[in-house]
């Protein structure tokens, strides 16, 4: 069977790395020549909406995708000539943040409070129900930290405007957050649903930098967040994985956003799970049963952002995964990321302490927190 993908990231590369044992081959289609899945399978260097992009993948078994901005228009033509999962109506969901938390309303999904905003006076009017601290985003495009601004005083105002208002806007209310957390659930053509571990996850300006599973803390916690996730993936007849994330606030879960594609939140169960978000994403694309969910023992992800760290300081740390994405360096770019795994909690935590001195500093500081945290 040969699977399509638009979009050729380190999603991608990690399809196509789970795929291929099961005897799949693989057409992506990517605007870079140099998109880093292309070692995997068949590269078509193209943009989405190109006729060379359409007729690679028109040809293709199945297509998906491992990037959610892809134009749902161009799912839609190619739903009309194979099969596409996940389908462009739950890609154009998750494209718009107003639409999207919208939704998430009408599903009785709780969120933090927003208003959208399309001019200053709009802004203020906004400003005046939901108060001080607040985020003020981009509608569209918006990932890794990029189209944003928190809002804390009336001083921060105009730079934000300055730097985001030709864009159509939300506002949305800031969470005072006891943690960030994240679902992840799988969901076959046949209505077949399963959940993985509530991920416990950091971000550092708005790029996650780690994620523990499961969750240490969350017991009561992951029974409502599958909850939530069955409603969305349910209400959007959705196939493959998708990632809900949450915010943790005073014993309750608040929805941030949802992600229609293998999340980085879930990369842990690479190595961590039964069978990976990867593997299961492509068994439900394909047709297939879908795979144990459950957790082999306790996992920490950590990516690499910006550049590489020395290979065989980390490597000398026992029970680490190392993941190379092939992508050159560039500040903010997330290039790799490595796993601990251990059968229990204790023994994760050893060798997290074994893993901190051999980090850099932002690193190390972030991890010792989320110890701390978690102890």
């Amino acid at each position: 069977m040969n699977v399509g993908i638009l979009g050729g990231g380190q999603l991608a590369r990690m399809l196509a790395g789970a795929g291929i044992p099961l005897g799949l081959n693989f057409t992506i289609v990517d605007p870079k020549a140099d998109a880093c899945a292309g070692a995997l399978g068949r590269l078509v260097t193209a943009d989405w909406e190109d006729d060379a992009a359409i007729e690679a993948l028109a040809g293709c078994d199945r297509v998906t995708c491992d990037f959610e901005n892809v134009p749902a228009a161009v799912l839609e033509a190619l739903g009309q000539r194979t099969t596409v999962h996940p389908a462009a109506r739950a890609l154009a969901a998750g494209q718009d943040r107003l639409v999207e938390k919208r939704m998430f309303e009408s599903l009785d999904i709780p969120v933090p409070p927003f208003a959208p905003v399309s001019s200053r006076p709009e802004l203020l009017e906004a400003l005046e129900r939901i108060g001080y601290p607040a985020v003020l985003k981009t509608r569209r495009m918006g990932y890794d930290g990029k189209g944003q601004a928190v809002l804390r005083t009336v001083e921060d105002l105009e730079p934000a405007w300055q730097a985001l208002g030709d864009h159509d806007l939300i506002l949305e209310g800031f969470v005072p957050f006891d943690f960030e957390c994240a679902i992840t659930v799988v969901r076959s053509a046949t209505g077949a649903l399963s959940c993985y571990p509530l991920s416990r996850t950091v971000h550092q300006d708005g790029i996650l930098r780690l994620a523990m599973a499961p969750a240490p803390g969350t017991d009561k916690l992951q029974a409502r967040a599958e909850r939530l996730g069955r409603t969305l993936a349910e209400h959007l007849d959705y196939v493959g994985c998708l990632t809900l994330e949450l915010f943790a606030a005073d014993g309750r879960l608040l929805a941030n956003e949802f992600a229609p594609r293998v999340h980085n939140s879930a990369h842990w169960t690479i190595e961590g799970a039964q069978v990976s978000q990867f593997e299961n994403h492509l068994r439900a694309v394909c047709g297939w049963p879908l795979g144990e969910t459950a957790a082999r023992g306790r996992s920490l992800m950590i990516n690499w952002i910006g550049r590489m760290p020395e290979r065989e300081r980390l490597l000398a740390c026992r029970g680490l995964h190392w993941h190379d994405y092939g992508k050159q360096a560039r500040p903010g770019r997330k290039v790799g990321h490595a796993t601990l795994t251990e059968a229990d909690g204790q023994s994760l935590d050893t060798l997290m302490a074994e893993l901190v001195p051999r980090l850099d500093d932002q690193s190390a500081s972030l991890l010792t927190g989320l110890m701390n945290d978690s102890a």
